[in-house]
């Protein structure tokens, strides 16, 4: 086991929230007022450890099957540990919660008065992803981000408290666009996980054969699906970037990351040429400065 591992294995809730840089948006950072940090990491730390559940990613030793009361032979049940989960969440609303990530959860919870509904969406996208390992059409894999992604955006606005049904929308097209932009960075993760996200539609449009996604490199067939579907994030961020400009101060430049860690992520992946069978492309901090002031400024 490596140190990370065995750190990961004797702290769960760190190893979990540690993840949070590498991701391709900022989840916490430090110009943002106290309250709200506590927050986005007390969210964060929920939509990561779900995530995590559902990849089958937990920290090894079984830590947190136990926290959820789950026994250790049955830790590698996903569907189990999601269901031990969505009881432990009943329990930040009514009860005392016993993994320390959903403890840490319960004080965002009642300081913004947040309902069940975006967090048991997030747990219905991974019992989806145990379930359901191929979308026939971009519409079906809209619904997933609907579930695995949406949730999150939402959940930052209440935190914030900036809901409007405006802000909502715009906010949704974001999500949905950073979902699909990771999906294109992990193409050859989840296929490995059995999974595809590419629409088997469009599959079938561009002549690609799952076959191909499991290559070394990419053929043309497959650079040309994935510039499509990375126009279509492209557009999606652009439809929903109107958002950071409905709002002021601090929030205006957390939400501008979101959209720029989104666009710094499409321009890396264009400038591998879409060929992304290799490994995630991942932007430079460069870049993702550059995006964050063309999205502030409006542009793009």
């Amino acid at each position: 086991m490596t140190a990370t591992g065995e750190a990961r294995a004797g702290d769960p809730e760190r190893g979990t929230l540690d993840k949070a840089a590498g991701e391709n948006f900022p989840v916490a950072p430090f110009f943002l007022p106290k309250d709200w940090r506590t927050d986005l990491v007390a969210v964060y730390g929920f939509a990561r450890l779900v995530d995590d559940i559902g990849d089958g990613d937990l920290a090894p030793g079984g830590a947190d099957a136990r926290l959820l009361g789950v026994p250790l032979e049955e830790a590698e049940d996903r569907l189990l540990l999601l269901d031990a989960f969505e009881a432990d969440l009943d329990r930040v609303f009514d009860g005392t919660p016993g993994h320390p990530l959903l403890r840490r959860l319960q004080a965002t919870v009642r300081r913004g008065s947040l309902t069940p509904e975006p967090f048991l969406g997030l747990i219905a996208a991974n019992r989806q992803d145990q379930l359901v390992t191929r979308y026939e059409t971009y519409d079906d894999l809209l619904a997933y981000c609907e579930l695995s992604a949406n949730p999150v955006g939402r959940l930052v606005l209440a935190v914030t408290g900036t809901s409007t049904p405006e802000r909502i929308r715009l906010s949704d097209a974001i999500c949905t666009a950073l979902q699909i932009v990771e999906h294109l960075q992990d193409v050859a993760e989840d296929l490995g996980r059995d999974r595809i996200y590419l629409p088997a539609e469009d599959m079938k449009r561009f002549h690609v054969q799952e076959a191909d996604l499991a290559a070394k490199t990419a053929g043309a067939s497959v650079r040309a699906l994935v510039a499509y579907e990375a126009q279509r994030a492209r557009e999606l961020l652009n439809e929903g970037a109107p958002l950071v400009g409905s709002v002021h101060g601090r929030l205006k430049l957390l939400l501008a990351g979101f959209v720029a860690g989104g666009r710094a992520a499409l321009h890396a992946i264009a400038a591998a040429e879409h060929d992304v069978l290799p490994g995630p492309p991942k932007p430079g901090k460069l870049q993702l400065l550059r995006e964050v002031g063309v999205t502030l400024r409006g542009e793009g």
